[in-house]
C-alpha cells in the first residue's frame, strides 16, 4: 500500500509538468494563430483530469490567454463587430450549461470529442461561412460559439466561418476574437465553477499560460503562421481521438 501511494505521490509533478507544457503550447499557438487554445488543450486536459475537469481547466486558462493577449492587440480591435458576435452567445451560454450539468460523463466526452471533430472540419465546410456571413450569420455564429465554449471550450468554428464568410481581414479578426474569448470564457467560469485541482496547480498552470503568450509574440516574428496552424491541426487531431476514445470506454464500462 505504501509503494502504491508513494508512486502516485511521485508521479503529479510529471502529469502537472505535462499539463503545463501543453497549456504553453497551446498558448503560444492561440498568439501566433488567434485561435485553437483550448482545441490543443482538450485531448491532454481530457486525459489528465477527465472530460468535466478538463474542459472546466481549459476554459479558466482560456480567461488567462486571452486577457494577456487583448492589450497585445488593442489597436487591432474591432469592437462593434466583436459586440455582435457577444451578445448572442450570452443568451445561449445557459444553454451550454445545462447540457453540462444534466449529461453523465460518458455522454459529456462524447459531446466534447463530437465538437473538438466539428472545429477540425468546420474550415472544410464553405457552405458554413456562406450561411454564417452578414448580420444574421454573426448572429448565429455568436449565438453557437456562446453554447459551445460553455459546453466545451471550443467556440472558435462558427466564429471563425463568419470571420470567412463576411471577408474579415485575419489580423483585426484574431485580435477581436481575444475580446470575445475573455468574455466567454469568464462567463463558462462563472456557469461552470472553478477547477477542483490545487490552488498551486492551477497557479502553476495560469504561469505557463502566460508565458506562452508572451513567448507566442516573440516567436510570431521567426514562426509562420501556416507552421504554427499544422501543429495545431495535428495536435488537436490526436486529442479529439482520446477524447473520443475515453468517451467510449466510458459508455462501455
Amino acid at each position: 500500500m505504501r509503494s502504491g501511494h508513494l508512486d502516485r505521490v511521485s508521479s503529479a509533478p510529471v502529469l502537472l509538468a505535462f499539463a503545463a507544457l501543453a497549456a504553453f503550447v497551446a498558448a503560444v499557438i492561440q498568439r501566433i494563430t488567434g485561435l485553437g487554445f483550448v482545441l490543443v488543450l482538450i485531448g491532454p486536459f481530457v486525459l489528465l483530469y477527465g472530460g468535466r475537469e478538463g474542459v472546466t481547466i481549459g476554459v479558466l486558462l482560456a480567461v488567462v490567454a486571452a486577457l494577456t493577449a487583448v492589450p497585445l492587440v488593442w489597436r487591432d480591435i474591432e469592437w462593434a463587430r466583436a459586440g455582435w458576435l457577444i451578445w448572442p452567445g450570452l443568451a445561449t451560454a445557459p444553454a451550454g450549461a445545462l447540457v453540462v450539468s444534466v449529461l453523465p460523463d460518458a455522454a459529456l466526452l462524447l459531446l466534447v470529442a463530437a465538437l473538438a471533430f466539428f472545429a477540425l472540419l468546420a474550415s472544410h465546410l464553405p457552405m458554413l461561412s456562406t450561411a454564417l456571413s452578414g448580420r444574421s450569420g454573426a448572429v448565429a455564429a455568436g449565438a453557437a460559439a456562446g453554447f459551445m465554449h460553455v459546453a466545451s471550450g471550443l467556440s472558435g468554428p462558427p466564429l471563425a466561418a463568419h470571420a470567412v464568410g463576411d471577408g474579415w481581414p485575419q489580423r483585426s479578426f484574431a485580435a477581436s476574437v481575444q475580446v470575445i474569448f475573455v468574455v466567454f470564457s469568464a462567463v463558462s467560469v462563472a456557469l461552470r465553477g472553478l477547477p477542483s485541482q490545487p490552488a498551486a496547480d492551477v497557479g502553476i498552470l495560469i504561469t505557463a499560460t502566460v508565458v506562452g503568450i508572451v513567448a507566442g509574440t516573440l516567436l510570431a516574428r521567426f514562426i509562420p503562421a501556416a507552421i504554427a496552424r499544422t501543429a495545431m491541426l495535428t495536435i488537436a487531431w490526436a486529442g479529439a481521438v482520446v477524447v473520443l476514445v475515453r468517451g467510449l470506454l466510458a459508455l462501455a464500462a
